[in-house]
C-alpha cells in the first residue's frame, strides 16, 4: 500500500524535531551536527534569532497579498540584490526549479522579441542539476533525471563538463543561451575553473548568445563571495538563485540585466506566492547579514580551516577518501568507499552530510559555523571513516 507521503525519497530513519545553529535534535534526544544545512539552504543555521525575529514581525503584520499589488519587502530585497550584483532587475520565485523555468523563458523571449524566433536552443553541461521541472531536467539531461519522463522539452543539448572549447563548435544560428553552474553541487562539487568561466563569457559575447548562471546552490555567500561567478570577475546575463537567499524559508529569484529581461513585459510571467511579504522579510534579513565584507571574509577564513582539517582526514584514511573538492563552505569528499556508506556511518557518529554524484559526500554547513564546531565536525567524520574502514575489513 502506498504511503500517504509520495515515496519519491529514500529517507533516512531520522526525525529531527528541533534545531539551533548547526545542531539538530532527533526525536529520541540525540544531537546531530548539521553539515547539510537542508542542502545548502540554512545559511545562518537553524532558528537563527535574526531570521526568527524578521519572520515573526512580518507574520504579525501581513502574510500574503499576491503580486497584483506593491510589496514593500519585495522592493527592498530587489533593490539590495541589484545593488550587490550585476543585475538591473529581479523576479522572485519560491524555488530554484521555478527560477530555472523563468530563466529559460526569459532567454527564449529575448530572442523572439529581437526578431529571431528561431533562437531557442540552450547548451548545458553533463552532470548538471537545474531542478526537476520539465525545463530543469531537459536542461540537465542526465538519465537519472529524465528516464521515464519523455518526451522531453526540446531545444536542449549537453556538452562534456569542462570542455569549453566544444562550446564554440556547438553554438549555431538557433542557439539562445548557455546555462552552467559555476560549481556543480548535485554533480559532485565540481567547480568550473575561473579561466574556463572567463572563456565561456567571452565565447557567449563573441557569438551573441546569453549566459545563464545557475547559482541556486553555490550562491548567497556559499563560496566566500556573494555569488560564485565573482571569483572569475565576470557577469552573466541571467542568474538563478534560491536556497540560501531565504535562509530556510522558500524563496528564489531570477536576476537579469535590463537587456536580457527586455522581453518579459506585463503578462509574460507570474507567480502567486513568489516574493510574498513573509519570504522577502526573511530574505532581507539574510542579505543584511551575509552580503557584508566581514561575513564573507570569515566564510573564507573558516573554509581554509575546514579544508586543512579535511585534508588531514583524507590523508589519515586513504582507503576511505580520495580527495577534498570545492571552494568556500561548499566542499566535498571524493570517496573510495561508497559515499552512502560514509553518509550512513556519519549518522551513527551524529553528523549529517549529503551525498552527490561521482561518489562524493557534500559538506554544506551553515555559513556561521564556528571554529570549534568545524573541529567537532571533522572528529565525527573521522569516527565515520573508522567505521567504514572496519566494515570493509
Amino acid at each position: 500500500m502506498i504511503p500517504s507521503v509520495l515515496p519519491t525519497y529514500n529517507r533516512a530513519d531520522l526525525t529531527f524535531v528541533k534545531g539551533e545553529g548547526v545542531w539538530m535534535t532527533e526525536a529520541d534526544g540525540r544531537r546531530f551536527l548539521d553539515l547539510g544545512a537542508g542542502i545548502a539552504v540554512n545559511v545562518l543555521g537553524h532558528a537563527n534569532p535574526t531570521l526568527v525575529s524578521a519572520l515573526t514581525e512580518q507574520a504579525q503584520a501581513l502574510w500574503h497579498v499576491s503580486n497584483l499589488y506593491n510589496i514593500p519587502q519585495q522592493q527592498t530585497l530587489a533593490d539590495a540584490l541589484v545593488a550587490q550584483s550585476f543585475a538591473d532587475t529581479v523576479f522572485f520565485t519560491n524555488s530554484g526549479t521555478e527560477a530555472c523555468e523563468l530563466a529559460v523563458k526569459m532567454a527564449r523571449k529575448y530572442w523572439f522579441d529581437k526578431g529571431h524566433p528561431e533562437k531557442v536552443d540552450i547548451l548545458g553541461f553533463e552532470g548538471s542539476f537545474h531542478g526537476r521541472s520539465s525545463a530543469g531536467i531537459a536542461a540537465a539531461g542526465g538519465e537519472k533525471l529524465t528516464k521515464g519522463f519523455g518526451p522531453l522539452l526540446p531545444g536542449f543539448s549537453h556538452l562534456t563538463w569542462g570542455d569549453i572549447a566544444a562550446v564554440n563548435d556547438a553554438i549555431t544560428d538557433t542557439t539562445a543561451a548557455v546555462i552552467v553552474e559555476p560549481v556543480q553541487g548535485e554533480g559532485g562539487i565540481r567547480p568550473m575553473e575561473d579561466d574556463d568561466l572567463r572563456e565561456l563569457r567571452h565565447i557567449c559575447e563573441e557569438a551573441g548568445v546569453l549566459l545563464i548562471l545557475d547559482e541556486v546552490q553555490c550562491g548567497v555567500g556559499r563560496t566566500g563571495k556573494l555569488f560564485a561567478h565573482e571569483w572569475a570577475g565576470i557577469t552573466p546575463d541571467i542568474m538563478m538563485v534560491a536556497k540560501g537567499i531565504g535562509g530556510g524559508f522558500p524563496l528564489g529569484a531570477v536576476l537579469a540585466t535590463q537587456d536580457a529581461a527586455s522581453g518579459m513585459t506585463a503578462g509574460t510571467h507570474g507567480s502567486t506566492y513568489g516574493g510574498n511579504p513573509l519570504a522577502c522579510a526573511v530574505g532581507n534579513a539574510v542579505m543584511n547579514t551575509v552580503a557584508t565584507p566581514e561575513f564573507l571574509s570569515d566564510v573564507m577564513r573558516k573554509s581554509g580551516l575546514f579544508r586543512q582539517k579535511l585534508e588531514g582526514l583524507v590523508a589519515s584514511h586513504p582507503d576511505v577518501f580520495e580527495e577534498v573538492r570545492g571552494t568556500g563552505l561548499m566542499l566535498g569528499l571524493k570517496c573510495k568507499a561508497l559515499n552512502m556508506d560514509v553518509v550512513n556511518a556519519g549518522y551513527d557518529a551524529q553528523v549529517v552530510t549529503v551525498p552527490a554524484a561521482d561518489n562524493v559526500v557534500r559538506l554544506l554547513p551553515p555559513l556561521n559555523i564556528t571554529d570549534d564546531e568545524i573541529t567537532q565536525a571533522v572528529e565525527r567524520l573521522e569516527q565515520a571513516a573508522i567505521q567504514v574502514a572496519a566494515q570493509k575489513d
